[in-house]
């Protein structure tokens, strides 16, 4: 393979992408509501159309879109179902802002800093509402028996992502530091992999055709992919560019996170470095002081442990990849073809992105 046939296909994924941004975005836009005799309501729908609006990758969706046109199927008899995903994430992402006490979102102030919690949490709620009404509308093309099955997806999908987040969470409630990374692999499998890369290609590849067993070989190759992506985000969030990533740099130090860049950390520093970290990691974001914060993120760059996390999302970006080649070799049409180079470039996106 040329190197030019190489930065083509990368640029395909990218173009793709793209384009799944303005198909997603144009959905969006014509489906939430906008108008309402009440003007409270008018404003609750604005606020609505706030995070699906954001500037953001719609790698959920795309996944979707592409693993449906992998097997044969046309884009757009997915593209309710990818919409919903967006949703999903959009109200997700409006409830982990307040847990964290997050302050950006996609480079502007999260919903809860500008609006408050109490609004903000029925945002969510609102947004939840509308992903379940979006994917009922499914029956109209693809009948009763299919969309029965993408229900089901979504509600396995759902009691993931809340197990995951509430094992995070209860790691800050009760103030533990002794997480190893089997623990943080459980967290991120259930937390991120499920609704990032495992289910996305599963409804996909439903929509499409796939059989059952091609369906289940998305568990393993999304667990890899999904822990990748994770492990990326938390890279980012202590080395990357803020107008970029759109969050706040160090936001993980200050809000406490777990990450394997810190247990990394905790494994290779010295006792008494480990005292410290904990004394200051388990302060509230508030009583971190910037000196702090930059010091725990001194230290995980002389013990090496962000350049760990880059190596082990590598890795395990890599282990995706050739399970997805493996698995689904047989898949051989042209158009096939042309969808797993893309996905394979997106794998490559998600470990290269800066946001």
């Amino acid at each position: 393979m040329t190197s030019n046939h190489q930065i083509f296909m990368f640029q395909l994924a990218l173009d793709y992408l793209q384009e799944t941004q303005s198909q997603v975005g144009d959905r969006i836009i014509n489906f939430l509501p906008t108008t309402h005799s009440s003007t409270e309501v008018e404003k609750f729908y604005r606020m609505m159309m706030d995070y699906p609006t954001r500037a953001g990758k719609r790698i959920r969706p795309a996944l979707c879109l592409l693993m449906c046109e992998t097997w044969g199927a046309k884009a757009e008899k997915a593209l309710d179902t990818a919409v919903a995903l967006e949703l999903l994430q959009s109200w997700l992402l409006i409830h982990d802002d307040i847990e964290d006490e997050s302050i950006l979102r996609r480079g502007v102030p999260c919903l809860h800093q500008t609006h408050g919690i109490p609004l903000a949490i029925n945002v969510g709620d609102g947004l939840h509402c509308k992903m379940w009404e979006m994917l009922i509308q499914n029956q109209r093309t693809l009948g009763y028996e299919l969309t029965f099955q993408i229900l089901s997806e979504f509600i396995d999908l759902s009691n993931r992502v809340v197990e995951g987040q509430h094992i995070e969470l209860s790691w800050v409630e009760n103030n533990a530091w002794d997480q190893t990374e089997q623990d943080y692999w459980q967290m991120c499998v259930q937390k991120t992999a499920w609704y990032t890369c495992i289910t996305p290609c599963r409804l996909g590849a439903l929509i499409g055709g796939a059989k059952t067993s091609e369906l289940d070989a998305f568990i393993e190759i999304g667990m890899n992919l999904g822990v990748a992506f994770q492990i990326q985000d938390d890279v980012l969030n202590l080395i990357g560019q803020e107008n970029v990533y759109g969050k706040e740099i160090g936001g993980d130090i200050e809000e406490g996170k777990r990450t394997l860049i810190l247990i990394h950390l905790f494994d290779a520093c010295t006792q008494a470095q480990g005292q410290d970290l904990i004394k200051i990691m388990g302060k509230p974001r508030e009583a971190k002081t910037k000196n702090e914060v930059q010091h725990v993120l001194d230290l995980m760059k002389s013990y090496g442990s962000i350049d760990y996390a880059q190596q082990r999302a590598k890795s395990l970006a890599d282990q995706a990849q050739r399970g997805f080649q493996e698995h689904f070799a047989h898949l051989d049409s042209p158009s096939a073809l042309i969808a797993k180079s893309i996905f394979s470039n997106l794998i490559r996106f998600i470990i290269e992105r800066q946001h």
